[in-house]
């Protein structure tokens, strides 16, 4: 049953009858791929997998002449003497052993069960050579035996006439006299035993690798930075507020040079226990490959992880700090707590002034009283340097220069909007970047909290100064920015309002009534109408609200009885009462006008029609939409709740209608729909009485439809002019939101806003590194970074493992650079002043990193050779002085240091030394088959393999 199913298997994957293939290509094991197949049999109840191995090879043309060809070796024999593929740097380890580029393997299927039996051995090859002749399969077939570490097979090839077996010796000790060639080519011999009597000549190649483990003379370049000096400044590259780079330790840890004779004839060479030919500096080919550092540290890593599992911590800000700076009056705890509730309450609830600000106020008080100035975790040197990194310290700071920064900034790379993080150049990305660096350096999570808490006051303290916070664009929140940066703008939205409001009540003095805490409802947040005098520059940059003042009175109270007579006589838009209408409305004064709407006139009086002067929508920050997009939807599909909706939708609506008609008295519904939504007014030519061709205009069919949201709010319209209606947008009540969102903020929440800042930051300084050393991989990989993070980092709360894996390529592109820079700085690559030596030098730098083993052009004697070499000797000079001889040959001169090195050999003994040996001879008679014969072995320090490969005539024999 058992080779019945290894047939059932073999025909299932096509490997019956002649195997047909092209000779090799040079190198094709390397470049090409590799591919395999699995499937499972059972011998009984023991479990065993199959796999087939091969080189995946486009078809051929000559496959079908090649089949034709009699007496045909299998492909396979053919394999075992190329020499094109002799050593592959990545491979399996039977294709390095056998040169095969097919073979099928048989071995146990769990991973601690093994054949160590003999008789079950011979069982299972039996099974396989009875299988093989059965099916005509030419495929060699392996059977695994002894423990998965010891990587023994044993094996059959079966073709017409022809069987090669292969088998394998696996020793710890290495008997003497086969550490060198003549002892390996008298057991090849012996083991062909072969009855010609002149033995044709048996073809070697052999490979000698040597490992450069000490690279004393080099320094490792990077030094961690000093943390102590870092306050000053800039120090050793790193400057507070940039993100550092590089490896705190050698990312390569050794240099394997393979030295390789490739083709050698018996007797042209000695290799024996007394003498060697075997010059590593003579031979034809040399091959280098580096062993990489186990993750070394990187600094930009360690900066990315550190501030990552701050996104775990759990403790509040209070927590972390000690006491509560709230805790000592209970009095005041119960105030503040009030005051936040009634921010968060849905009705207009009147607030005392400043009852929040006193409360944090003297928080710092509190703070000092309670941890002395020593005990903080950030001392006063530290917080300065923040300030003056984050430009918080300047009051003055207006935010145009900064606009123009993020314009470039923009075009040089946009990616805060991709990464959903802020513009390069702003407070919240400074932020990001001093709290990162104050929680490697300064303290972590308790270094992050009392700088929060620091920045939280900075934020009150503007806010009721009317400070603008510096490194914010002007406008409403950009939702293409993180919420934090999004909460920052409002608050700095909020602060250029109640700034130009403050600036108007100071302006009209005599006609502001005393100004008290509004608690008005607002939408959202900022922007408003203007002065009808103001240009319309600062029209869209919303500088003040001259008559607005903080009463609540003012905005409700905002007619007087004759202008409401007046306005309710022309509200309706209908077209029975529009001439009634108009009359009464020639008497309204016009307010609120910015400038004449093109050519456009009213439709009834035939007058300009003027844009009014409007409200800005209330700016909002995406939890806020989120916030109303949620209420909306609980309103239901009923006709109340959808009524209900259409009225809180429309006061934008609303407010430009009011501002319309007191800018155009006299006006009518269709003449706001032309200005407002023109595609809504439909124009078309018609034929009148008299034959002259008129535009006839008219509402659209949705603004008919019986009880219209538009007519709806028309016929309650008031002409109000902007500066006189209720606010949309309140100021206080949105910049108390803001304030208490940041104070509740944990560290955690935080590194989690600025994750994606931080994210960015990491990138661009990649980004920056990279293109110092142009490396093609690493391009790819940004790239790849770039967009797996802009996928991720788009959504709120990204999982834990997607963030981790971002960090983690972050990480590798950072290694990747410091190899790179470690080998340039060994192999000398900015020292060399020959131009196209040091391009040369260049790509063998960048292949080494690239490539799994990288031949080295003119071996010893070219430009990488002789490098490599001068490191080798430098290691071996470095490795047998003494102590006492090492301060000689510091102190002496030139002839001394000569002197005291001494004869010793350029290259340490070989790590490795590897042979293969080949032959054609007739076995087992004189008159059998010529056949190829191949012996590989490998001898390391603890390990000695031998693996055969020898065919037999199964028909003459």
């Amino acid at each position: 049953r058992f080779i019945s199913r290894i047939e059932e298997v073999l025909n299932d994957w096509k490997l019956i009858g002649i195997s047909s293939g092209k000779p090799l290509e040079k190198g094709v094991y390397t470049t090409g791929a590799w591919e395999e197949k699995s499937d499972e049999i059972s011998f009984a109840d023991f479990k065993f997998s199959v796999t087939h191995h091969y080189l995946a090879q486009e078809p051929s043309d000559k496959d079908g002449k090649e089949e034709l060809v009699e007496d045909a070796l299998p492909l396979p024999m053919q394999d075992l003497l190329c020499m094109n593929n002799d050593f592959p740097p990545r491979a399996h380890c039977l294709v390095r052993w056998y040169g095969l580029r097919e073979f099928v393997v048989i071995a146990p299927a769990v991973n601690n069960e093994a054949v160590l039996s003999e008789s079950k051995c011979n069982l299972l090859l039996s099974s396989v050579s009875i299988a093989l002749g059965n099916t005509g399969c030419q495929v060699p077939l392996f059977v695994q035996i002894h423990h998965k570490w010891r990587r023994m097979y044993v094996g059959e090839c079966q073709g017409p006439g022809v069987r090669t077996d292969f088998e394998m010796v696996h020793l710890r000790k290495v008997p003497n006299q086969y550490t060198h060639l003549s002892g390996l080519l008298d057991i090849f011999k012996s083991k062909i035993g072969c009855p010609l009597t002149p033995l044709p000549p048996v073809s070697m190649a052999i490979r000698l690798t040597y490992v450069l483990q000490d690279w004393q003379q080099y320094f490792w370049p990077q030094q961690p930075p000093d943390i102590d000096a870092l306050v000053g400044g800039e120090v050793g590259g790193l400057e507070f507020g940039k993100l550092p780079f590089g490896a705190c330790e050698d990312p390569i840890s050794e240099l394997h040079l393979a030295t390789t004779w490739p083709h050698l004839t018996e007797g042209i060479i000695v290799d024996n226990d007394v003498y060697s030919d075997l010059d590593p500096i003579q031979a034809p080919q040399w091959s280098v490959r580096v062993r990489k550092a186990d993750n070394p540290q990187c600094l930009l890593g360690d900066f990315l992880t550190e501030f990552f599992k701050l996104c775990r911590r759990k403790e509040s800000t209070d927590e972390i700090l000690g006491r509560s700076a709230f805790e000592e009056d209970g009095k005041e705890v119960a105030d503040i707590t009030h005051a936040l509730s009634k921010l968060t309450e849905p009705a207009p609830v009147p607030i005392h002034k400043l009852s929040v600000t006193n409360m944090v106020h003297s928080a710092k008080k509190k703070i000092r009283k309670h941890r002395g100035v020593d005990e903080s975790p950030l001392n006063n040197e530290v917080l300065n340097t923040i300030l003056l990194v984050s430009e918080l310290d300047s009051w003055s700071i207006t935010s145009d220069s900064f606009v123009e920064k993020e314009a470039k900034s923009r075009k040089k790379y946009n990616l805060f909007s991709q990464f959903k993080s802020a513009p390069s150049d702003s407070l919240t990305y400074k932020l990001a970047l001093c709290l990162c660096m104050i929680n490697f350096y300064h303290g972590g999570v308790k270094g992050v909290a009392h700088l929060w808490q620091e920045f939280v006051l900075e934020m009150r303290y503007r806010w009721e100064n009317n400070y603008l916070i510096p490194g914010l664009a002007n406008g409403p929140p950009d939702l293409r920015c993180c919420l934090l940066h999004q909460k920052l703008q409002m608050l700095n939205c909020c602060i250029e309002r109640k700034k130009a409001r403050d600036e108007g009540k100071r302006g009209n003095a005599s006609d502001r009534s005393p100004g008290g805490s509004s608690g008005d409802a607002g939408k959202g947040a900022d922007y408003s109408g203007e002065n009808p005098k103001e240009t319309d520059k600062e029209k869209e940059v919303g500088k003040s609200w001259e008559s607005w003042s903080d009463s609540e009175e003012e905005f409700f109270e905002c007619l007087s009885d004759t202008e409401d007579l007046k306005g309710n006589g022309q509200e309706n838009g209908k077209k029975g009462g529009a001439k009634e209408g108009n009359k009464e409305s020639v008497n309204l004064k016009p307010e609120g006008r910015l400038h004449p709407h093109g050519k456009l006139t009213l439709l009834h009086p035939g007058e300009p029609l003027y844009i009014p002067i409007t409200q800005e929508p209330a700016p909002m920050t995406e939890d806020l939409l989120e916030e109303q997009s949620e209420v909306l939807a609980k309103l239901g599909t009923s006709a109340e709740g959808a009524h209900l909706r259409a009225r809180m939708q429309s006061a934008c609506l609303l407010s430009d209608m009011e501002s319309f008609k007191a800018a155009n008295p006299g006006c009518c519904l269709e003449d706001f729909v032309r200005w407002y939504s023109p595609r809504d007014y439909i124009e078309e030519e018609v034929v009148d009485e008299k034959g002259n061709v008129v535009i006839k205009g008219e509402l659209s069919a949705r603004m008919k439809i019986p009880s219209n949201m538009w007519v709806e709010a028309w016929e309650t319209a008031k002409p109000v002019p902007a500066r006189r209606q209720k606010r949309l947008f309140d100021d206080t009540r949105e910049a108390e939101k803001v304030l208490h969102y940041l104070v509740v903020q944990k560290p955690a929440d935080l590194a989690r806003h600025l994750l994606p800042c931080i994210i960015h930051a990491a990138v661009l300084k990649v980004k920056e590194e990279e293109t110092l050393d142009d490396i093609s991989s690493v391009k790819k990989i940004i790239k790849q970074i770039i967009s797996h993070s802009s996928k991720v980092l788009r959504f709120p709360n990204p999982e834990d493992k997607k963030l981790e894996e971002i960090i983690a390529q972050i990480m590798s592109v950072e290694a990747i650079i410091a190899r790179a820079r470690s080998l340039k700085a060994k192999f000398g690559v900015e020292k060399c002043e020959n131009d196209e030596q040091r391009e040369d030098l260049q790509r063998f730098v960048n292949c080494l990193l690239e490539q799994p083993e990288v031949s080295v052009v003119g071996a010893g004697r070219g430009p990488a050779g002789s490098i490599i070499h001068k490191l080798f000797v430098n290691a071996q000079r470095a490795s047998t002085v003494t102590p006492v001889d090492e301060e000689l040959r510091r102190s002496g001169s030139s002839d001394e240091r000569r002197l005291n090195t001494g004869a010793v050999s350029d290259f340490p003994p070989p790590t490795g030394r590897e042979v293969i040996l080949r032959t054609t001879v007739p076995r087992p008679a004189p008159y059998s088959k010529p056949l190829p014969q191949r012996m590989y072995s490998v001898l390391t320090k603890e390990d000695f393999r031998l693996a055969g490969a020898f065919s037999a005539d199964t028909t003459f024999f």
